[in-house]
């Protein structure tokens, strides 16, 4: 019997064992989406699946979305080495400076055992993270400009929802009954422990299988060796990506538009260093966190890096942690990257991660200018609304798209969601099905797109009626400046929100009544090259 740590790993064994893995995070979304009641979850798909192993190290993840799935795979081994697992066991966590994002971001995590194989030690953790559109916030669609975490909703640290397969029924009510649709509530909370078991039964029959055919070869485990040669395979496969950047450092600064209360112009620097393949990303000279709530904890700071890095490489490169092992993250603690509790963040997961991804992409322009496109949009662009009236309650949250920068090679795409968010649109007929609205306009904004000889994606113009009385809150980005373009290409326009024609902040919360019109035009891309090349 041999180690783990010699033992060899055959090539296809490991290709089959990798595709299974990623299977299973397919089939847990599947699960999730089809089981889930709210329309953010079920229709946008404003949700992630991953697995990771014993120690809680990124195993294998779908594509999902960007930002949920880069800050678990950062943060999940704390969250593991802090719980006594036993099978059955589901637990549940929303903590931004815990592991997780920010409130609304729902964390659930099971762990994988083996009949009695090893023991009561779990062998592997599965994990699904949600977005739900009420997490008990004062502003309907819990997405409020706040100063403090305690204002953005239920803060739920790590929990143990499901014991032993039981569910916790007294605990999910509570979650419920800090909310306005306990029902929808409780039926995502369903749909996620649906995904997780789901997840977990699939792991455990493929760890089955490898220990009937080869555990006996390995004194740890078949599967744990699997994953130690998947984890040694994907940074080989990485090491050669990296190894394309010349060595050097790059440096580029970014801003903010403002933080929602007063400040303006918040810069994010980072600097690159290239050393032989190994990667320090350093963002020493970004603003303090911020009165506002657009800091974020440094799981999402690392989940923009490693997103941007993970564009350079080949679709074949396995999505575990082996893959950003020679990248090193940097920031000074209580930095608006690196924000330190009680800072709210509600803005800073989907704001601040989507400029972290530009002053990334910046820096690395620099590196490799063949390679590297013209900002996109930059903003998700976040839609929040509702109603606390009695008997008509609802919340409704979405992101909108908005214009992709073009490559050295092509144009960008428009009307599409770039970057930290991978989400859908919401279908007008759901839309307007399930919430007191109209949509007066969803088109194309034409034109918005920054010249160049690869011109930038159009933006989108989402216009809609309230038919009654609600609040809304929009929190948006690059409405100061629009997205930059690259080697000599005009930078995308800038966004712009209106309410009944009035102009507006990139970041407003409102009390609206029937009739009110809301209007957000959201950025276009950069262009890129001189515009003088630009094919006739």
């Amino acid at each position: 019997m041999i180690s783990v740590a010699t033992a060899p790993t055959d090539p296809l064994e490991l290709a089959l064992a990798s595709a299974r893995l990623a299977a299973v995070c397919d089939e847990m979304g599947a699960v999730l989406r089809q089981s889930a009641f709210s329309t953010n979850i079920r229709d946008r798909l404003d949700f992630s699946c991953a697995v990771f192993d014993a120690q809680g190290l990124l195993a294998a993840q779908a594509a999902h979305i960007p930002v949920h799935l880069g800050s678990m795979a950062y943060a999940m081994q704390d969250v593991v080495a802090a719980i006594a697992w036993r099978p059955g066991d589901v637990w549940v966590f929303n903590d931004p400076y815990l592991g997780g994002t920010h409130l609304p971001d729902v964390t659930l995590v099971a762990p994988v055992f083996l009949d009695g194989r090893f023991g009561d030690r779990p062998i592997a953790f599965v994990a699904d993270r949600a977005h739900h559109a009420d997490i008990g916030s004062d502003t309907p669609g819990s997405m409020p400009i706040a100063s403090r975490l305690d204002e953005e909703g239920m803060l739920i640290p790590p929990t143990k929802l499901v014991a032993g397969g039981v569910l916790d029924a007294a605990l999910l009510a509570r979650f419920g009954a800090s909310t306005r649709n306990p029902r929808q509530v409780a039926g995502d909370f369903a749909a996620q422990i649906a995904a997780c078991r789901v997840g977990a039964a699939r792991v455990a029959a493929l760890a089955t299988d490898l220990e009937q055919r080869l555990g006996p070869l390995f004194k740890e485990g078949a599967f744990a060796a699997m994953l130690v040669r998947l984890n040694d395979h994907a940074e080989r496969l990485a090491a050669a990506t990296l190894a394309a950047i010349p060595d050097g450092r790059y440096v580029f600064t970014d801003l903010l538009d403002d933080d929602g209360l007063g400040t303006r112009d918040l810069p994010i620097a980072v600097a690159i260093t290239v050393r032989s393949g190994r990667i320090t990303v350093d963002f020493t000279g970004t603003a303090l966190q911020a009165a506002g709530n657009v800091n974020c904890p440094i799981s999402v700071a690392a989940a923009g890096v490693l997103y941007c890095f993970r564009c350079l490489m080949p679709d074949e490169v396995p999505m575990c942690a082996g893959t950003f092992r020679a990248i090193t993250l940097a920031a000074p603690l209580g930095c608006l990257v690196n924000a330190q509790r009680p800072a709210a963040v509600a803005a800073g997961n989907v704001e601040t991660s989507s400029r972290i991804v530009d002053a990334v992409f910046g820096a690395l322009a620099q590196a490799l200018p063949a390679r590297i496109p013209a900002a996109s949009q930059g903003t998700m662009n976040n839609l929040a609304m509702g109603s606390a009236a009695a008997g008509r309650e609802w919340d409704y949250y979405e992101t909108i798209g908005g214009g992709m920068g073009a490559a050295p090679t092509a144009a960008g795409l428009s009307s599409v969601q770039t970057h930290m968010t991978n989400t859908r649109n919401s279908p007008i007929e759901v839309l307007e099905l399930g919430f007191p609205l109209r949509v007066r306009r969803y088109a194309r904004r034409q034109g918005s797109g920054g010249a160049g000889r690869h011109r930038g994606g159009d933006g989108i113009v989402r216009e809609l009626e309230f038919l009654a009385a609600a609040t809304v809150t929009v929190l948006s980005e690059r409405r100061a400046r629009g997205p930059w373009g690259l080697a000599g290409g005009d930078p995308g326009a800038p966004g712009i929100n209106r309410l009944n024609g009035d102009a507006q902040s990139g970041k407003f919360s409102w009390k609206v009544d029937a009739g009110d019109v809301l209007s957000i035009e959201t950025p276009g891309g950069g262009g890129w090259g001189p515009p003088s090349d630009a094919a006739e």
